[in-house]
């Protein structure tokens, strides 16, 4: 995709509505330099503000970024929910000593409801959550100034003009409360020009004076939005529209659950399920049954899991977000 010089001007709604961030900021990000989150978080950011970027090229274990956060001095540690919660899988238990953290920032994924709390009981810092895209950076998030809100992903960073539109068809903001498509005003100085040499594509992605990038959301009456998914991520079972993240959600307070992804699977052509697949906590044995039943009493009928299988990891992306497309029951035991 192509973006303008502009786009260093049109992250600026990301200082103030996600990070806070100062000169006196040292931003420590996790990813690799090869994804827009870790540039624009990692690098571009930090140096528009007069902040401290810290590149870590090392080994990146869950194990070693407490130690990097502490002697690094960073202020501000960016990764993927994961990761935030691999930290505190693998760290010792009791209180775990980050230095001078101000709070940590987490995109790429839907975290898990009981992290936000974890990690502040653990570390003594917040965490505040962001959703965003390659085609415009980060645009929706909590921040020091709008705090977290459980179940909901954040507001529209200050400037920013998103609205949630039909799914089909149509220009016309949806009222509160309803679901469909999440859309930025492609006035937005931080959106992309175009993609490059794809011209079909690019016609597919504006309505309008709006661009959407595939992502399913609902805004509430206070404003938060509440992002649900990718489009092609969500789930179709018994001919009901299902969220794969609002089912893990669920799953993810499973005692015993250490990781947990979701995905539709097809068992006849007329016929696709909700299937779940649970990485375990160290020495955990995990009863498929009673995770459908735990499910039974939580969810809705439809949005239940029909099948359960243990799995020893869960697949990702190079930068840690969770492959739905590789999640298959011929390599798990149930």
């Amino acid at each position: 995709m192509l973006h303008a010089h502009r786009v260093a001007v049109g992250r600026s709604p990301t200082y103030r509505g996600w990070y806070g961030m100062t000169a006196d900021d040292r931003v420590l990000h996790a990813g690799a330099f090869n994804w827009t989150y870790t540039l624009g978080t990692g690098l571009i950011d930090p140096w528009a503000n007069g902040a401290t970027s810290i590149v870590y090229t090392g080994p990146k274990t869950a194990e070693i970024w407490p130690t990097l956060i502490r002697n690094t001095g960073a202020t501000l540690f960016a990764a993927v929910p994961s990761l935030f919660r691999q930290i505190l899988k693998y760290a010792p238990p009791g209180r775990l000593d980050l230095g001078a953290l101000r709070h940590g920032l987490m995109a790429g994924e839907r975290p898990p409801a009981d992290l936000f709390d974890a990690w502040t009981e653990r570390t003594g810092t917040p965490l505040y959550e962001a959703l965003g895209m390659s085609e415009i950076s980060t645009y929706v998030s909590t921040s020091p100034e709008t705090p977290h809100k459980a179940g909901v992903t954040g507001k529209p960073q200050p400037g920013r003009r998103v609205a949630i539109l039909p799914v089909e068809d149509g220009t016309d903001p949806l009222p509160a409360g309803h679901e469909g498509l999440i859309a930025v005003h492609r006035g937005d100085p931080g959106l992309m020009l175009g993609y490059w040499n794809r011209p079909d594509e690019e016609a597919q992605v504006y309505r309008g004076e709006w661009f959407i990038g595939g992502d399913i959301g609902i805004i509430d009456h206070d404003g938060y939005l509440t992002h649900l998914g990718r489009a092609n991520d969500v789930m179709n079972a018994f001919g009901y529209r299902v969220s794969p993240q609002e089912v893990e959600a669920v799953l993810a307070r499973f005692p015993g659950v250490g990781e947990v992804a979701c995905t539709e699977l097809r068992v006849r052509d007329d016929l696709s399920i909700i299937a779940a697949f649970i990485v375990p906590l160290a020495g955990t044995a995990i009863d498929t049954d009673a995770v459908k039943a735990f499910a039974a009493t939580r969810l809705a009928s439809y949005k239940c899991p029909r099948d359960v299988f243990i799995v020893d990891y869960l697949p990702r992306t190079a930068n840690g977000k969770i492959k739905r497309s590789a999640l298959r029951p011929a390599s798990a035991a149930t």
